[in-house]
């Protein structure tokens, strides 16, 4: 099953993947494309440190001057769109959001329908939604006084983290627990998860 990356980040969940296809001798993905929405991303030199094309399409790239007049569900859309294209360019069987910090709309969730997975920094669907990503979720879930907290890999549909549940790992909130180290102890389960998530993925395939 060949395997587009989304990012917007530092890429550690990304070189989770990477790791895991190259450590495993019958790995059923192969990573063809790591596309960003911004070009500060790090993860996009960890693609090219692994000899990945890496690919940028921010809003500026795909709207140009429109930029100033589009709402942003249109600037959503547009984006999805050129990440459409480029999943198209590169073959891409799947989609897989590691990190990628803007909702896909229209077409795209059609033409890959029951094949993009996302990964989120919390127990869905407790605290999701827009807005819901990143430290956001953990100081959600601190202020709300939650006892345990984790990271969930689900499908995509048109809704924002409400696509059906595939992979959740549990880790316990801690007195003291600030969203820095409640974050520590959530990164290596989103590790393993997502490398979970798309092993499921691959076996549609």
């Amino acid at each position: 099953m060949n395997i587009a990356v989304l990012v917007s980040g530092g890429g550690t969940n990304l070189q989770a993947l990477i790791d895991y296809e190259r450590q495993t001798e019958d790995c059923p993905y192969h990573i063809v494309l790591v596309a960003s929405n911004t070009k500060r991303a790090y993860a996009l030199q960890r693609a090219k440190d692994a000899g990945i094309p890496a690919e940028v399409r921010s809003p500026v790239q795909v709207l140009g001057q429109a930029l100033l007049s589009a709402t942003p569900d249109e600037k959503r859309e547009l984006v999805s769109d050129a990440m459409l294209d480029l999943c198209r360019e590169y073959k891409a069987d799947a989609i897989v959001l590691a990190g990628y910090l803007s909702v896909l709309k229209g077409r795209i969730i059609e033409a890959y329908k029951d094949k993009i997975i996302n990964l989120h920094p919390a127990l869905l669907p407790k605290f999701g939604g827009v807005g819901m990503w990143g430290h956001n979720v953990h100081e959600a879930v601190l202020e709300a006084g939650e006892k345990e907290s984790g990271c969930t890999v689900h499908l995509v549909d048109s809704g924002c983290d409400t696509g059906r549940i595939l992979v959740q790992k549990r880790v316990p909130v801690l007195p003291g627990d600030t969203p820095d180290s409640l974050y520590e102890r959530i990164a290596p389960e989103e590790h393993k998860a997502i490398v979970e998530g798309v092993l499921l993925l691959a076996k549609k395939f």
